[in-house]
């Protein structure tokens, strides 16, 4: 959607795409369509008054996910269903069976997949954040431990966040270089911190039992708390990582925040309440949440017309060059090694 202005036409002409493929689900044409969200994807629940029924649509991005890939998504989310592993989404699937339906937008094709609604409301910085990021922590290992040892079906496909999906060549979500506000002396800063966590990564490496099939965007937004129980949506960006990556992702637009050590702290200890986690991993969280952090500079370069990247604007820039200056003052050295990050 990168380039899409989002006014009342677009948003209109979406919604109004979206209602006339209501039928395939077996919803009816009374149906209350409400846009929830739009940034990569744009978001709407359906409640129809005449069956009762209320379903959630993601419409997705045009040249962004594969249909392969959208199919990869839901074969892991029905699989995570199959096994009541965590609270999360449950595909809808349409009529006729399938879970995917094109939709035509002027000519432009966009997918569009159906889940079922979610009880509860994001987390909040009112709430008690650290008791749920204990939870996540507890979520995240199941779900790792889950990647590792699930059967992946035959044509499954997913997005490889490495460093240079991120920031290397390939570059998934944009240039950080193209961060709003960066001047000279930032962007000089950035480069080295890119360096330092090329140098790190590669240092740490992609073995299996670091890297494999994570959700990759457990940040609030994502996540919906109901009594006590932590639900995860939007598996839109799950794919091939670190799994400590899953960390760096839930503290998402807040690295700066003073209390993330507590919620990182927090996040550790639910973890280990479900499986073993080393000194020497923990110590390379710090790393993953820099490496977010300038992924997302560069997500809010490419995705200047959301809602999301024009609240955040240059600031979050500015914020993400005085990060690295602290980064690069614990961690720029010629001695580091992974085994050392916590020293």
């Amino acid at each position: 959607m990168t380039g899409t202005m989002y006014d009342d036409a677009f948003l209109s002409r979406l919604e109004a795409g979206l209602r006339a493929a209501l039928p395939r689900w077996g919803l009816s044409g009374a149906c209350e369509l409400r846009l929830l969200t739009i940034s990569e994807n744009a978001t709407f629940r359906a409640r129809d008054p005449l069956s009762g029924r209320d379903v959630v649509f993601r419409v997705h991005r045009p040249g962004y996910h594969t249909r392969a890939e959208i199919e990869s998504e839901l074969a892991w989310l029905t699989a995570l269903g199959a096994e009541d592993l965590v609270a999360t989404l449950t595909p809808v699937p349409q009529t006729d069976g399938s879970l995917i339906a094109d939709l035509d937008d002027g000519g432009t094709v966009r997918h569009a997949v159906a889940f079922g609604l979610i009880a509860g409301k994001e987390p909040d910085e009112a709430d008690d954040l650290a008791r749920w990021y204990r939870e996540l922590g507890a979520v995240n290992a199941r779900l790792h431990a889950h990647a590792r040892g699930w059967q992946r079906p035959e044509g499954f496909v997913r997005k490889r966040w490495d460093y240079e999906a991120m920031l290397g060549e390939v570059r998934l979500w944009g240039d950080w270089r193209a961060g709003p506000g960066l001047d000279a002396e930032g962007r000089a800063v950035l480069e080295r911190t890119s360096e330092v966590l090329r140098d790190i990564l590669d240092d740490y490496g992609t073995d299996e039992d670091r890297f494999g099939l994570v959700h990759a965007d457990m940040r609030l937004a994502n996540l919906l708390v109901d009594g006590d129980t932590l639900s995860v949506i939007d598996f839109d960006d799950c794919g091939f990582s670190w799994y400590l990556y899953d960390f760096a992702a839930a503290v998402s637009f807040s690295e700066h925040e003073p209390y993330i050590p507590q919620l990182q702290a927090a996040w550790v200890e639910g973890y280990r309440s479900v499986a073993p986690l080393s000194d020497d991993d923990c110590a390379m969280l710090p790393i993953f949440v820099m490496l977010r952090r300038m992924l997302l500079t560069a997500w809010i370069a490419s995705h200047a017309e959301t809602p999301t990247a024009q609240a955040l604007g240059e600031g979050y820039t500015h914020g993400t060059v005085a990060l690295a200056r602290a980064f690069l003052d614990r961690y720029d050295a010629d001695d580091f090694a992974v085994g050392r990050a916590a020293s």
